[in-house]
């Protein structure tokens, strides 16, 4: 895997991320493989939420931003259409 094909990944929180330099573990699908990175982010991010990468530090480690994820019903609540 090359640094470059982790940025713009989503995955998802394992252990959670207190933010800062103090980091969690997220957890990245691959080709269908489940693989596990340190994560770093600006402020703390629970575990369970989904994460977008925004940088591959190298050596499993990453910069992580949250992201919003759409509930399972698929109504994605308080978004206004066509603004």
């Amino acid at each position: 895997m090359t640094s470059g094909s982790l940025v713009g990944r989503v995955g998802v929180v394992v252990t959670a991320i207190r933010g800062g330099e103090r980091a969690g573990e997220v957890r990245l699908v691959v080709q269908g493989i489940p693989h596990y990175y340190l994560a770093y982010a600006a402020g703390a991010v629970a575990a369970g939420a989904d994460v977008l990468v925004v940088n591959n530090r190298g050596a499993r480690q990453v910069d992580v931003e949250p992201w919003p994820s759409v509930p399972p019903d698929g109504i994605a609540r308080g978004v206004v259409e066509g603004l």
